[in-house]
């Protein structure tokens, strides 16, 4: 019996405007007037092919998120911007965040089958569900959808672009010229979903696309959050600030999945990273402050505000939180609500002081250090069950990027846990997942 590939570490370049500190665009080394300049993403995103990274995935929210007073916000919508690096890019994969619960299922189903033909294969999608209520009052609404039927919706949603996808079948397109025949439409089906939130008649009108569909990915960890994931997920963006709370994650997930029908091989954890990158840890530590002297507290503190569901205007800087909502109560993003209250109770941080930790990474884990040291913490958490592969999150663009690619990866490789060449040339290929097969029949 043939002995079983190495276990490879799965590496995704998460690109956001100036970068992820909230301060970055402030610093000399980044170009925050370049932030609706496609030929900025395009060269991010072949730095990222350079390092022979498994994507590039942009976030996306639907409305203005933040003062843009304080921050270089707003920029381009991901799906638009991924087709353009489409065609600049030639084996990384491109990973696009869409809301369920401001879209339709059909025109979703749609963009995504066109983004993985256009690029060969390389497509996914973040399924997320919208949480603010700046983005329900951008769509009518006064206030968004209650928690959990934002994910009764997201539920129905991603089955319905599922069928979609499945309705052609993989050999449908038969261009038989002599007699006339472009697709045998015995094998091109409506889908006739009458559910709960949506009614699809189907079929979709884009051919079945190069990985079937797009690869599914999934953002939160709160018990919907969850239990979606171990639904549909093939990869799963989280955040952990311990190895412990970051193992009992992955733990907790993947106990969820046989319930249907999965195995733990079909799923990719990769927590979120804020890697600061020095030639020292001297020199990474002074990187590190120079990002926080440049935050404006007044920002800070509002997006403090909007984590934790708490007006927080006003209370002194140099003072603890106060008193905080029950999760349950929280109908914003619960896991990160939890996140953020225990950092601040664990370490007994001052408003000032949870400010500077959450400006690299929102919650997100930050590691200052050399290359060294941090390829030694993804490879703790690698080997530890904690993680299959991690979210970069460069605090600085394109530096931050830059040195991830030319200083950490070379470490990575040498240890063996990061390919030396690309294998394959889908995103699937990239991830070792399989391709789906069309459930013929199965969605009538």
């Amino acid at each position: 019996m043939p002995a079983s590939p190495p276990r490879r570490l799965h590496l995704n370049a998460f690109l956001m405007n100036a970068g992820h500190h909230d301060a970055a665009w402030r610093h000399p080394a980044t170009t925050p007037e370049r932030v609706t300049d496609p030929a900025y993403f395009v060269e991010l995103a072949r730095t990222a092919e350079r390092g022979l990274l498994d994507s590039v995935f942009l976030a996306d929210g639907l409305a203005l998120w933040g003062n843009v007073r304080h921050n270089a916000l707003g920029g381009f919508e991901p799906l638009t911007l991924l087709a353009a690096l489409a065609t600049a890019t030639r084996r990384i994969g491109l990973i696009a965040t869409v809301s369920t619960t401001f879209n339709e299922p059909y025109s979703t189903a749609r963009a995504f089958a066109s983004l993985d033909h256009l690029s060969g294969g390389r497509a996914g999608w973040n399924i997320v569900t919208s949480g603010s209520v700046d983005e329900a009052r951008n769509f009518g609404r006064d206030e968004h959808l209650e928690h959990g039927l934002r994910y009764e919706r997201a539920r129905e949603f991603v089955d319905v672009a599922v069928k979609l996808w499945d309705s052609w079948d993989d050999d449908a397109i038969v261009l038989d010229r002599a007699a006339g025949i472009y697709a045998d439409t015995d094998r091109v089906r409506p889908i006739d979903h009458r559910g709960e939130h949506f009614r699809v008649r189907g079929p979709l009108n884009v051919p079945r696309s190069p990985q079937g569909h797009p690869l599914l990915v999934q953002a939160g960890s709160s018990e919907d959050g969850r239990e979606f994931a171990a639904r549909h997920a093939e990869a799963v963006f989280t955040a952990q600030q311990t190895l412990s709370d970051a193992q009992a994650f992955a733990k907790d997930l993947r106990s969820r999945l046989a319930r249907y029908g999965r195995t733990e091989d079909q799923v990719r954890i990769l927590p979120g990273i804020c890697p600061v990158i020095g030639s020292t840890e001297a020199e990474a530590r002074a990187l590190e402050q120079e990002l926080t002297d440049f935050q404006v507290p007044e920002y800070g503190l509002a997006q403090l505000s909007g984590m934790l569901g708490t007006d927080l205007t006003g209370l002194p800087l140099d003072g603890p939180l106060p008193e905080l909502p029950d999760e349950r109560d929280i109908n914003g993003n619960r896991s990160r609500f939890t996140l953020v209250a225990e950092l601040a109770r664990r370490d007994g941080l001052t408003l000032r002081e949870l400010i500077a930790r959450l400006g690299g990474g929102r919650g997100h884990r930050v590691v200052a250090g050399t290359p060294e040291q941090i390829a030694d913490e993804l490879q703790e958490w690698f080997t530890a069950g904690a993680a299959d592969g991690f979210n970069i999150m460069p605090p600085y663009l394109p530096g931050g990027l830059d040195h991830f690619v030319d200083q950490v990866v070379p470490v990575l490789q040498a240890r063996g846990l990061f390919r030396t060449e690309y294998t394959g040339r889908t995103l699937r290929d990239h991830y070792g997942l399989a391709r789906p097969a069309a459930r013929r029949g199965a969605h009538a």
